[in-house]
């Protein structure tokens, strides 16, 4: 005989109450059973963690990037034996301004993406976010390739130095940004094929109530992947 206690514990409630906030079990087992209120304060919090995880994460990367400057300036500035950057050598320009191009398309198409996200067309965001990651591939897959094409050797200089090093922590930044993008995009697919209906992303459920935060997340850290290559572009690409 069953009994009150033997019945799933679905985390949405009643079978009533999770039709009506248009979600499934499957894609609530996130979050508690308890009343409305209760569910909408742990909802918030989960979004006030992204948002905070989302720019401590930028904060602390921060940190890396930081070092980079560092090391450039003070070995600029010391330029110890002149073996600073001996006769001008300078990294493959075209290649620079090329990822430079492709990561500012990309972040353009993250921050117009969110921008018509918000207006409710969901597709002119996916369409956005894809030619995004494609461009953000490109970037990686030139950045990778630079290194065949630079007319120095890694120990040569100290602009070398410097520069093989701000090489790979870019390709771990191209890497990064265009993984999230492209998480952000497959999750809304997850989304429409669990929710179902026209636009499920801008329902109330949980789950794509997520989803839009994780957008203006990874927007952001976009625009900061924009604001930091322009500066390392000055650094490194100059004439």
């Amino acid at each position: 005989m069953t009994t009150a206690s033997s019945q799933p514990n679905f985390p949405g409630g009643t079978p009533e109450e999770r039709e009506s906030e248009m979600t499934t079990a499957s894609s609530q087992t996130s979050f508690p059973r308890g009343t409305p209120e209760e569910r909408e304060f742990e909802f918030r919090a989960h979004v006030g963690a992204m948002w905070s995880g989302s720019r401590l994460f930028i904060a602390m990367y921060t940190f890396l990037l930081a070092s980079v400057c560092f090391a450039y300036f003070y070995l600029r500035s010391s330029n110890n034996a002149q073996l600073w950057r001996p006769h001008n050598v300078t990294a493959p320009l075209y290649y620079g301004w090329a990822i430079y191009i492709l990561l500012l398309f990309t972040a353009l198409m993250a921050l117009f993406g969110q921008t018509r996200f918000r207006k409710g067309s969901v597709n002119d965001w996916q369409i956005a976010g894809w030619a995004g990651v494609l461009s953000g591939l490109v970037a990686l897959f030139l950045q990778i390739f630079e290194f065949t094409k630079v007319p120095f050797n890694p120990g040569s200089s100290a602009y070398a130095s410097i520069f093989i090093g701000f090489a790979c922590v870019n390709c771990l930044t191209i890497f990064a940004g265009t993984y999230w993008l492209e998480t952000t995009l497959a999750r809304s697919l997850r989304i429409r094929k669990e929710l179902g209906g026209t636009n499920p992303e801008l329902s109330t459920a949980f789950t794509a109530r997520s989803l839009r935060a994780n957008v203006s997340a990874m927007t952001y850290f976009w625009g900061y992947i924009a604001l930091s290559s322009t500066l390392f572009l000055w650094m490194f690409y100059r004439f």
